[in-house]
């Protein structure tokens, strides 16, 4: 009986229905999210890897080097004839920094820009576009792909545009005209420096 004096009423077959299904629900998203990740290894939805606890269980230490992102400097140099154009992009993680400065002999035509991993270049997104000889900035990944600049020398003479950067990518890919290749940047330093807790 309630403090009112009214008899309390057991919950309806319906509701009783709908709490189990939420509770198996949300029991089925921790148990792929969490449990798989952290103690068998297995991350179907890749939040284990995002949360930082796949692989929990084995009680291995990962090496310093395969938990940061690789930091890089980078420079490379194009020359670029009269209507020509090259792309250069970086592979970058989700929020990854970048700092940037790049200089051409004139005025050229750029677009910043970025494409998520494995959805193509219909899903680019454009960050900064324009005409200049020159830019300097900083820049973060908003999402996980291939972020860089196009460059197009919209003039009758032949212009050099060099590009220096220093951030976490992998590795950085050139495409002018109908080829595409990997461009080899330098190794990652091996050494890191110690962490005082």
């Amino acid at each position: 009986m309630e403090s009112n004096g009214q008899p309390r009423l057991a919950p309806s077959p319906r509701a009783l229905l709908t709490a189990c299904l939420t509770a198996a629900g949300i029991a089925l998203v921790v148990l792929f999210a969490a449990i798989l990740p952290a103690e068998f290894g297995y991350d179907p939805l890749r939040i284990g890897q995002l949360l930082g606890i796949t692989g929990l269980s084995t009680g291995e230490e990962q090496p310093l080097e395969n938990r940061l992102q690789p930091h890089r400097t980078d420079f490379v140099e194009f020359y670029l004839e009269p209507f020509q154009s090259v792309e250069y992009k970086y592979s970058m993680d989700v929020d990854a920094p970048l700092v940037f400065s790049w200089e051409a002999d004139d005025e050229l035509y750029f677009d910043m820009h970025a494409e998520p991993a494995g959805l193509g270049e219909d899903y680019a997104e454009s960050f900064a576009q324009g005409t200049a000889a020159a830019r300097t900035g900083s820049y973060h990944a908003p999402f996980t792909g291939i972020h860089g600049w196009f460059w197009e020398n919209r003039s009758g003479r032949d212009i050099e545009v060099r590009l220096y950067t220093a951030g976490f990518y992998y590795n950085s890919t050139v495409f002018s005209g109908s080829v595409e290749y990997d461009r080899e940047l330098d190794p990652v330093s091996s050494t890191f420096p110690e962490i005082v807790p």
